[in-house]
């Protein structure tokens, strides 16, 4: 094992070495010495000579255990190992509360390379990326380059949650409103609906997002309650478009627990015709981020929503509890395919598998398919190839305010001519 066997090596900081990479702690762990040579050597060609190299994870928990934290800390991690592998390594950063970022390193195949990156992100870890041996110097330049230590570490802060008192009161107090996301007919080009998007005003916080209060809202019984509002005021806004002469179908989130509510179709019809629409103008999506713990209340609730005339879609596919067997059971009209299964497919084996799979079974069911998560140019070349209905994301708009979607439509089809 050479040199490196005994533990840690640290190369003299030289003259050469910039004032960013000499902010920067560098850590490179593998066992085989000719490995460390060269990423060290590929790391000083880059301007970093200050590298440590570990030749196993024991030695390298030791070397973070002796670190301060005023510099911004990068580790180069193989997955391949003896006694403490590159899994177990990164387990027992995540015990110290490690705030750096990792690059993976292995010969394995890219699956098992992409599901050790998705357990990083799992940990609350930072992770540039990963490199598949023999490494290439100009994809670790660029992962380095891309790095932003203040922004990676703010991204994975713990978020601000929020009591079931105060969502409780802003629900009172009508402090949710809704932000609307444009989705396209993929063959023309053409804006056919919007989906809904509801934020949280705070008086103090300002703008919060659905993560940090709708799991709330779900585990304290507020759900029902906060869709009934979302679901109102997104139907009165369908009607003002409807007046301004956009036919836009308009979606909405409920959640599996909404639909335990035997009375929740004669809601919905009610704030429909209340509002001026029809049920035909709106779709429901069905998302179902818990266990459903009595499917026959949903079966119930769902079967009357069609029977009333509104659209359902499932929402997420492929992730969570959707399955095949809702797809049997439950009357959808539409499957939206999550984004993870969407974004990067046109390059990835694994997701455009998964994807056309989901094509595949929502043409034989006769189903409409949106593919959410739209975030390039490649993405949407990729969509168009495959015969997908709709889409939606970053690529096409970003949610918006109600009263910026006509202007919006107006740019959009005029780019599209």
């Amino acid at each position: 094992m050479g040199r490196f066997a005994q533990g840690n090596e640290t190369s003299a900081t030289t003259a050469e070495a910039g004032t960013a990479s000499s902010a920067r702690r560098m850590l490179v762990i593998d066992d085989d010495p000719f490995t460390l040579k060269l990423m060290r050597r590929i790391l000083a060609r880059q301007g970093f000579f200050e590298v440590t190299a570990c030749a196993s994870g024991q030695a390298a928990l030791e070397t973070i255990d002796g670190w301060d934290d005023g510099a911004d800390k990068l580790i180069l991690c193989d997955l391949n190992m003896p006694e403490m592998d590159g899994v177990e390594f990164v387990r027992r950063l995540a015990e110290r509360k490690f705030t750096g970022a990792l690059i993976l390193i292995s010969g394995e195949d890219d699956r098992v390379l992409q599901t050790a990156t998705k357990l990083v992100r799992a940990h609350n870890l930072g992770i540039l990326g990963y490199l598949r041996k023999p490494i290439a110097s100009d994809r670790l330049r660029a992962m380095i380059e891309g790095w932003n230590p203040a922004a990676d570490l703010a991204s994975r802060r713990v978020k601000q949650s929020y009591a079931a008192s105060q969502v409780h009161e802003a629900i009172a107090r009508g402090e949710f409103v809704n932000v609307y996301q444009p989705k396209v007919e993929i063959a023309t080009g053409k804006v056919v609906g919007v989906e809904t998007l509801v934020r949280w005003q705070h008086p103090v916080d300002g703008l919060v997002f659905p993560d940090r209060f709708v799991s709330v809202a779900e585990e304290n019984g507020l759900i029902d309650d906060l869709t009934r509002v979302v679901l109102s005021a997104a139907f009165a806004q369908a009607r003002r478009w409807k007046g301004r002469g956009l036919a836009l179908r308009v979606a909405v989130n409920v959640s599996m627990d909404n639909l335990t509510s035997l009375d929740f179709p004669d809601f919905a019809a009610k704030a429909a015709s209340e509002a001026g629409i029809e049920p035909r103008d709106a779709v429901l999506e069905v998302t179902e981020g818990r266990l459903m713990k009595d499917p026959l209340s949903p079966l119930d609730v769902l079967t009357r929503l069609r029977l009333k005339g509104f659209g359902l879609s499932i929402d997420d596919f492929g992730t969570g509890y959707s399955s095949l067997a809702q797809l049997r059971d439950l009357p959808f009209d539409e499957l939206k395919v999550d984004r993870s299964f969407v974004h990067g497919a046109h390059s990835n084996d694994s997701v455009r598998a998964i994807f056309e799979a989901s094509r595949s079974l929502a043409r034989q069911l006769g189903l409409k398919m949106v593919a959410e998560g739209v975030e390039d140019r490649a993405d949407w070349d990729f969509l168009c190839q495959t015969g997908c209905d709709m889409a939606q994301g970053y690529h096409v708009a970003k949610p918006m305010a109600a009263a910026d979607i006509a202007g919006w439509i107006a740019g959009w089809e005029a780019a599209s001519r």
